[in-house]
């Protein structure tokens, strides 16, 4: 029997259909006797996203989609999947691409629930991309850490508690990592191994990673002048 909080799982889907039924079924596996719903929101994916999306709610109740006819990014995603699925208590950011590990999301709930922090981040941690990449990710979630005074490791895969999840739907911020950040809510880290991808190639290039890194490290650095 289900019980406990109502868990959300908001998962941003882009190129990704190889993954959906794959990240469905070890999830269910992985929330096995908790209360729980995954909501897919499909940010105008070219490929055969939706069709699988669709296929899996039409067989499981507990999954849920949301389809944007524009592509807005990860956070637009993020955002529009957590005000979808109001009636949780707990709410979940998962990447689509199972380098963050579905079986990980009981440890970020079990942590939330001890009551001291409201949002617990997946701690990054492996030999998940390329060394280039893993070294200016580092370099930026350092910046990041010192404007904001979130965990250094803390990427887009975490939990979260109503009040920051409500912090993130009214933010202007460019990252859900900088939304929890401006919420000023206790927050903490636990380490989580990625993955390496399993399917397909990452949406981000290098200089689209770059420019986002910019945005935030400027709009970061707007709020603590403030």
């Amino acid at each position: 029997m289900s019980g406990g909080p109502r868990v959300a799982v908001v998962v941003p889907v882009y190129r990704n259909e190889a993954t959906l039924a794959p990240l469905a079924q070890r999830l269910a596996t992985a929330l096995d006797g908790r209360d729980w719903r995954l909501r897919f929101v499909i940010d105008a994916s070219p490929d055969d996203s939706a069709r699988v999306a669709f296929a899996l709610s039409a067989a499981d109740t507990r999954i849920g989609v949301t389809g944007l006819t524009v592509n807005g990014g990860q956070h637009v995603a993020l955002a529009r999947g957590l005000a979808s699925e109001p009636g949780a208590d707990v709410w979940v950011c998962l990447d689509a691409d199972l380098q963050d590990p579905p079986e990980a999301v009981p440890l970020l709930l079990d942590r939330l629930a001890r009551g001291d922090v409201e949002a617990v981040f997946a701690g990054r941690r492996g030999a998940y991309e390329s060394v280039f990449r893993r070294l200016t990710g580092t370099l930026h979630r350092r910046l990041a850490t010192r404007l904001t005074g979130l965990p250094p490791d803390a990427g887009a895969f975490l939990a979260m508690g109503p009040r920051v999840r409500d912090a993130v739907l009214t933010a202007d911020a460019p990252s859900i990592v900088l939304a929890v950040g401006l919420a000023r809510r206790p927050v903490t880290s636990v380490p989580v191994t990625r993955q390496r991808r399993v399917e397909g190639r990452s949406a981000w290039t290098a200089r689209a990673r770059l420019a986002q890194s910019a945005r935030s490290l400027r709009w970061a650095l707007r709020h603590r002048r403030r």
